[in-house]
């Protein structure tokens, strides 16, 4: 069985992306509740996943060259300072709003940590998986990257209930610290071949997508895909907070329900994975996911809301599932570092993006506003992009 055969691999997986969004899910909250600030929260957000904007092409590159492994261990690192930023600032700055470029410096350097811990994940898994398991292994990788997206959020109530948020932050950096020693038994290898240019070698890896029609879109689906991502981690915490009225701890339920359904979407993406149609999956499912979302900002009951969220979740993570598979699939070995390092690049930085604007119309407009125009905005970009994707439409898995 895969998550036996790479148990060590797998289970740091789970360890450093619960943790790193427990960091990312502290800005945001923080920022809210401690601060005051819904626009500082989303700024926050943007800080989290802007960075690989510039940095992720370079990782790329360091992926093809080095062993992963290694960047994986520094960039947790990273993560760790960061985590410990928060813990300081909490403790030792008596005014919140003096916190505010502490919470900036961390939230950035989450980014840099982010640049780089996402595509040698991928790129190690690459190395760790044989051909013939590429496809399962890497959505069980997905499975494991959304159960920590929804993971985190819940162990930030858990750990606040209990300790504070100085608990918060120091349970982030005890999760990293198991994720490198799990790290440490597998093994990866670096590139013999001989180097070029960054710039080239960068060029390298978008000429490959731009010769693979199919790997193209894939990278286009899953812009739409993570439109969703962004708005969904700004605004759950307000819509729970405000107009569900939950307690601390029912919001931290209320939003580790979004890791369960993705999680059972990842899980029916893999039963179906043999037998359903890939392309027309992804796009029912993206479009799906957004008119859900939409629906989502005109609940007023803690059920219906769920049950909508639910939704959300599942249809989100069937389709982002089949895309990391598939963009997993069509890479070349050779490039495979610069390929997967465009897509961590597109789900941190359309998250951040939209979730910069999330923040924004939050502020101006209301998380009901807010909720609808992005899961409006969702389902319209995926229906334009179906009329023109022909290979993904003829794309079986």
């Amino acid at each position: 069985m895969l998550l036996l055969r790479h148990r060590w691999f797998y289970l740091s997986c789970l360890a450093a992306f619960t943790a790193g969004h427990m960091v990312n899910y502290a800005v945001i909250i923080y920022a809210q509740e401690v601060i005051g600030s819904d626009l500082l929260s989303g700024i926050g957000f943007g800080l989290c996943f802007g960075p690989p904007l510039l940095l992720g092409w370079y990782a790329g590159v360091l992926c093809d060259r080095l062993a992963p492994g290694r960047l994986i261990l520094a960039a947790q690192m990273v993560f760790i300072v960061a985590a410990l930023l928060l813990w300081l600032a909490d403790r030792s700055v008596a005014e919140p709003g003096s916190r505010v470029p502490w919470l900036v410096l961390a939230a950035a350097l989450t980014g840099v940590g982010w640049s780089f811990v996402a595509p040698a994940r991928m790129a190690a898994l690459g190395q760790v998986a044989s051909a013939e398991e590429l496809k399962p292994a890497s959505v069980i990788f997905n499975l494991l990257v959304m159960f920590g997206f929804g993971l985190g959020p819940l162990l930030i109530a858990v750990m606040r209930r209990n300790f504070g948020w100085p608990g918060v932050f120091c349970g982030a950096v005890v999760l990293l610290a198991l994720a490198s020693v799990m790290l440490l038994g597998v093994h990866t290898r670096r590139s013999g071949k001989v180097h070029e240019p960054v710039a080239t070698e960068i060029r390298q890896g978008l000429a490959a997508v731009r010769a693979n029609p199919l790997l193209a879109q894939l990278m286009v689906a899953a812009m739409a895909g993570y439109l969703a991502m962004g708005p969904m981690t700004v605004l759950l915490p307000k819509l729970a907070a405000t107009r569900l009225g939950l307690s601390e701890l029912q919001r931290g339920y209320f939003l580790g329900t979004l890791a369960l359904s993705l999680i059972a979407g990842g899980i029916v993406a893999l039963a179906l994975a043999r037998r359903a149609h890939h392309g027309r999956a992804i796009l029912a499912g993206t479009v799906l996911a957004g008119v859900l979302l939409a629906a989502l900002g005109g609940a007023h009951s803690t059920a219906v809301a769920v049950v909508l969220l639910c939704g959300v979740g599942i249809a989100g993570g069937f389709a982002l599932s089949l895309i990391v598979a598939g963009i997993q699939a069509q890479a070349p070995e050779a490039l495979r570092g610069r390929v997967v390092s465009m897509y961590t690049i597109i789900s941190q930085v359309v998250p951040a993006a939209s979730g910069v604007v999330a923040g924004a119309l939050v502020q101006g407009f209301g998380v009901g506003v807010a909720l609808a125009a992005c899961g409006a905005t969702l389902g319209l970009v995926m229906l334009l992009n179906a009329g023109w994707m022909t290979a993904l439409r003829r794309h079986r898995g």
